[in-house]
C-alpha cells in the first residue's frame, strides 16, 4: 500500500511535526518579541493540517535524539504525516553533549530522523537553518554556520529527501537588507518595547516575530512548490501584516508542560542490542 503526500488515513487530520533547535522552537509569552519560525507555520496552512512544533531551544541533532524527543515524534507519527527536520548552531558547538561533525555523526543522526519517518510511512523533509546576522568589520555577512548546511544538503541528495533552502534564502535577504535594516528581522528591541528577563537585546542569532513569519512563509511556499504538501493546505502566502497574537505564544506554564511532556525513552540502537 502506498501513501501519497498529504494523504489522510481513516479521516484523521494529518500532522506536520517539527524536529529542530532554537531557530524553529516556539517561545512562551515571556520571551516576546523572540519567536521560532515554526510558530509562524499555521499562519500559512489551513485547518486541514495540524502543526506540532517539537523543536527545542539549544537542541542539536544529537541531543534531540538522545534525550528522547525524536522518539516521541516517531511514537506519534502516522502514515501521511510529515516531519520537518531542522538543526542549527547547536550542532557546531564544542560541547560534547551537543556538537556533531558535519560529514560524520551529524549525517548519521539525520538518517535516524529520515529513516524513522519513512518506516512509519510519513514524509521527511530537511529545512536548512537560516544564517545568523554576523557581520565583519566592513558590514559584510559572515558565513557562521560552518559545513553543517552543506552536509545536510549532501545527505538529502543521497537519500532523496526534499530540501527547503532557508539558509541560501536568508543570506540573500540579509545581504539585500544591509547591516541596519536586517536588524528588523532579529531581536533588536524597538522604542517602547520592554526588555524581559529572558530576552537578549541585540540578539543576532534569534528572530523576532517579523523575521519568524517571513521564514515560515518561505518554508511553506517551498514545500508547496516542490509538491511536498498539497496546495489545498496552503493559505495567505501573499498576506502582509500579522498581529503578534496570531503567532500563538503560550504562557510559561502551558509552554513548559507542552515541551516537557513530549519525550519518550530513546530507542536502543540495534548495534547496542547485539
Amino acid at each position: 500500500m502506498t501513501y501519497a503526500p498529504g494523504a489522510q488515513q481513516h479521516g484523521r487530520r494529518p500532522k506536520i511535526f517539527v524536529a529542530g533547535g532554537s531557530q524553529a522552537a516556539g517561545r512562551p509569552d515571556d520571551c516576546l518579541p523572540t519567536a521560532g519560525w515554526a510558530q509562524g507555520l499555521p499562519l500559512f496552512l489551513t485547518d486541514a493540517v495540524e502543526v506540532v512544533d517539537c523543536a527545542r531551544v539549544r537542541a542539536s541533532s544529537k541531543s534531540f535524539r538522545e534525550r528522547g524527543w525524536l522518539q516521541w515524534i516517531l511514537d506519534h507519527l502516522e502514515p501521511g504525516d510529515h516531519l520537518l527536520i531542522t538543526f542549527d548552531q547547536a550542532d557546531g558547538k564544542p560541547d560534547p553533549a551537543l556538537g556533531t561533525e558535519p560529514f560524520a555523526d551529524f549525517q548519521e543522526h539525520l538518517a535516524a530522523y529520515v529513516h524513522g519517518a519513512r518506516e512509519r510511512q510519513a514524509h521527511p523533509a530537511i529545512v536548512l537553518p537560516f544564517e545568523r546576522r554576523r557581520l565583519d568589520a566592513h558590514g559584510n555577512l559572515i558565513r557562521s554556520m560552518g559545513d553543517h548546511p552543506l552536509a545536510a544538503r549532501q545527505f538529502a541528495d543521497d537519500e532523496f529527501v526534499p530540501v527547503v533552502d532557508l539558509y541560501g534564502q536568508s543570506r540573500q535577504w540579509w545581504e539585500e537588507l544591509g547591516p541596519d535594516a536586517s536588524k528588523g528581522a532579529f531581536v533588536h528591541l524597538r522604542r517602547g518595547e520592554p526588555l524581559l528577563e529572558k530576552v537578549q537585546d541585540g540578539d543576532n542569532a534569534q528572530l523576532r516575530a517579523e523575521g519568524a513569519v517571513e521564514c515560515a512563509r518561505f518554508v511553506v511556499r517551498s514545500l508547496a512548490e516542490q509538491g511536498v504538501v498539497p496546495a489545498r493546505w496552503i493559505r495567505d502566502l501573499d498576506r502582509r501584516g500579522f498581529a503578534y497574537a496570531e503567532l500563538g505564544w503560550a504562557d510559561e506554564a502551558a509552554h513548559h508542560h507542552r515541551t516537557t511532556s513530549r519525550v519518550s525513552e530513546p530507542a536502543v540502537p540495534q548495534e547496542a542490542r547485539a
